[in-house]
């Protein structure tokens, strides 16, 4: 058997619309597990020296029972899920995928941003409810309709992605601004979070969720917004303080917001962000990233991943910091 590989959570990434080819060709020995339990982890990788996961734990406990392991392939960016000292104790590479979501999350955030400056879910609810259907005029305008030209966007997070929707806005005709993120060195075009708050009609979340960000929009940054201003998260849930996020939506502090991410996902123990009477906030589940075309340049660079390592030459290499 030639390097024995495992990707323990496949449907996670392919719900049967790509072509996992390039990825075969490179492992030809390669099991595919739609999802694996934390007690099925050690069985089903034991004897794999490449184990692919994308949110599938791996911890010092599980890693120390698999000596044959040589190679992680993480079909995210993000790696918290495995234990990168424990890896690189054991003499473990771990390989990340980048920048493949980077179309599809902007994309999606400025549908968001759409939905909200122009009421739609609210006007696509009401005539499915009947109410266009019994109006006196041709047209139902009930609720607020906001054009984005001229409006100022905000942006947390300047990296790719955050580059990407400023560029996208720019097109529209939006001013954007950038934020400096704390803890990071200053940029002399980037303003304090006190100094941006105040200015934004539409504040976009696009940094990574760290300590340094963890509530970094709670009450006190939301009461600095306008009234009229709509918050939109496409990065991570931890970032807003979800309770504060919910009192400034029943309070009018904000006009809206609409989230794809939340602090624990899925939601099985519930969060005050599900509550269907918070007004004009929506909520998508972590779907801005799954565009057929993003998943499939994932496969694309486990496949790239997975050769240079065998070639000893590592590309995407995540280090134990």
């Amino acid at each position: 058997m030639v390097n024995p590989a495992v990707f323990l959570d496949y449907s996670s990434l392919d719900q049967q619309d790509l072509d996992v080819t390039p990825l075969q060709q490179v492992l030809p020995n390669l099991t595919l597990y739609a999802a694996t339990s934390p007690v099925d982890v050690v069985e089903r990788a034991i004897d794999a020296e490449i184990v692919i996961v994308n949110k599938v734990t791996l911890d010092q406990a599980i890693l120390s029972q698999l000596p044959k392991l040589k190679l992680i392939l993480v079909s995210a960016t993000g790696v918290n899920n495995v234990d990168l000292q424990a890896a690189q104790a054991q003499g473990i590479v771990v390989c990340n995928c980048q920048g493949y979501g980077t179309t599809s999350v902007a994309q999606h955030t400025l549908a968001l941003m759409f939905a909200l400056a122009t009421n739609l879910v609210r006007y696509h609810n009401a005539v499915q409810q009947g109410r266009w259907q019994q109006a006196e005029q041709f047209c139902f305008l009930d609720y607020p309709i906001i054009e984005l030209s001229g409006k100022t966007l905000g942006i947390l997070g300047y990296g790719e992605l955050g580059q990407e929707v400023a560029r996208l806005a720019r097109a529209l005709g939006m001013n954007v601004l950038v934020g400096q993120l704390p803890h990071r060195p200053a940029h002399a075009d980037r303003l304090s979070l006190e100094e941006l708050l105040p200015q934004v009609d539409i504040l976009s979340l696009h940094c990574p969720l760290t300590e340094q960000t963890q509530n970094l929009i709670g009450e006190a940054e939301l009461k600095q917004m306008k009234a009229t201003a709509f918050l939109i998260n496409a990065a991570r849930g931890g970032i807003v303080n979800e309770a504060a996020l919910a009192d400034a939506l029943r309070n009018h502090i904000i006009a809206g917001a609409a989230t794809d991410v939340l602090s624990q996902e899925p939601p099985k123990q519930g969060n005050v962000l599900l509550d269907t009477t918070l007004p004009n906030f929506i909520i998508t589940p972590h779907s801005a990233w799954g565009s057929v075309q993003a998943r499939q340049r994932i496969v694309e660079q486990l496949a790239e991943n997975a050769a240079a390592f065998l070639s000893q030459q590592p590309i995407r290499q995540v280090n134990a910091s």
